[in-house]
């Protein structure tokens, strides 16, 4: 008996001590986190005074205001009422953005992790209205991939930046994905705008605004549809400070940008076209969809014509750079590839009856003829400069790029010239 008291006991010893192992712990130099609180992100919001642009993402449209990303910081607004005179209103402060939506006055914008509701009637007294808090993935912006990242920890708030720097701590693996990977969409032009653009100094007139092709964003009655990598998010707005998710429905994987037109999303994604019915708004259903290769893909419709550009490279995978033609039939549930046509690099792109613009990454701003699909004709090219994307309307094309935000007038398509410029000022 005392023999199975001793046994019994050492079992107990070895169970005990194989599970009390010591942790395993590392110095090495590593990408150390830069937070910024959860307190400081949901206070930051503010208009302050106009500053340059140093690092432009997507665009946005609404009355005689052109909003421009800076990518993670918030958005710069510029009077266009004269567009051969931009006027800076401000800056407005949004840590953690990339995309926004304006219905009436209010401005929907990502804030990181967060989406937040922004009553922009007046400039110069802008508030912060409401708040859905947690509702995006939480996201790393870039760090230098040859450096390990030192743990993270999500209770400390959101990330900012990176200090290289050793760190001492155990060893873990975990995985985020990059916020840049975001990238796209657009909406269907339901503004109201006749001869040129007119307003007062704030958001207000026709009911939405007018995104670049870029967007993640979309309008579409009182809803709100979001893209991120894999899902589909539908919110109901209920008022300005009311801001409701309906659902989250899977789309696909990385899902890139909408198109909204005629009760309709088309989502571009990195493998393909999807169509999805808001014959039920607050329930969109898949229609159909077209594969392609793999590549980024922004999407804009025209009748039954969706017109797709293709970029292959490191981000968005692949090797093809081409335009694709696609005729929809039977209530865009079928697809036909009309035509392809090589590019150099394409991103963004707009449609405005049949000119069609395409901005082909450091081959320049091209402008086509589409009237014939199958024989689409290059009319203009602007070179020298990486076009990233643009919104044609009223006879004037906004684009951004790499060197900055360009105005230009259409109205003579054998003439078409810049107008306006805002320069990028690149930080050293």
């Amino acid at each position: 008996m005392k023999q199975t008291k001793i046994y019994f006991a050492l079992v107990l010893l070895i169970v005990f001590a194989s599970g009390c192992s010591d942790k395993i712990y590392e110095t090495f130099n590593a990408n150390s986190p830069v937070y910024m609180s959860y307190d400081e992100l949901r206070s930051a919001v503010k208009m302050t005074a106009a500053r340059e642009m140093n690092n432009p993402g997507k665009i946005y449209f609404k009355d005689q205001y052109i909003f421009i990303n800076e990518k993670m910081k918030g958005v710069h607004v510029y009077d266009v009422t004269d567009p051969a005179n931009p006027q800076n209103k401000g800056f407005i402060e949004i840590p953690g953005n990339i995309d926004i939506a304006i219905k009436d006055n209010i401005l929907y914008a990502d804030s990181y992790i967060d989406l937040v509701s922004i009553d922009v009637a007046s400039f110069s007294s802008i508030k912060e209205v409401g708040r859905v808090q947690k509702i995006f993935p939480y996201t790393l912006p870039k760090y230098n991939e040859k450096l390990p990242l030192a743990k993270v920890d999500e209770t400390k708030g959101v990330i900012t930046g990176w200090e290289e720097k050793s760190v001492r701590q155990e060893l873990e693996q975990r995985y985020y994905p990059i916020y840049y990977g975001y990238e796209s969409m657009t909406m269907d032009k339901t503004y109201n705008l006749v001869g040129g653009f007119s307003g007062t100094s704030g958001v207000g007139g026709s009911t939405y605004g007018v995104g670049g092709s870029m967007a993640r964003f979309g309008l579409y009655k009182n809803l709100l549809y979001i893209v991120d990598r894999n899902n589909l998010l539908t919110f109901k707005l209920n008022s300005s400070s009311d801001v409701t998710l309906l659902n989250t429905s899977y789309v696909s994987w990385n899902v890139e940008t909408i198109f909204i037109t005629d009760n309709h999303l088309f989502l571009g994604t990195q493998n393909g076209m999807i169509v999805e019915s808001l014959e039920v708004p607050e329930k969109p259903s898949v229609k159909g969809s077209f594969a392609h290769v793999t590549a980024c893909d922004p999407v804009v419709v025209k009748g039954d014509l969706a017109f797709v550009t293709l970029k292959g490279g490191t981000t968005c995978r692949g090797t093809v750079n081409q335009l694709d033609v696609i005729r929809m039939s039977d209530s865009y549930s079928k697809f036909t590839l009309l035509k392809s046509y090589p590019m150099f690099g394409p991103q963004g792109l707009g449609i405005d009856d049949d000119l069609l613009f395409i901005c082909d990454g450091d081959a320049g701003l091209k402008v086509y003829n589409a009237a014939d699909p199958l024989a689409i004709n290059q009319i203009a090219i602007f070179p020298s400069i990486n076009a990233y994307d643009v919104i044609p309307l009223n006879n004037y094309l906004f684009m951004i790029g790499d060197k900055g935000f360009m105005l230009y007038d259409y109205s003579n398509i054998q003439n078409i010239k810049q107008i306006g410029f805002i320069p990028v000022v690149k930080k050293n």
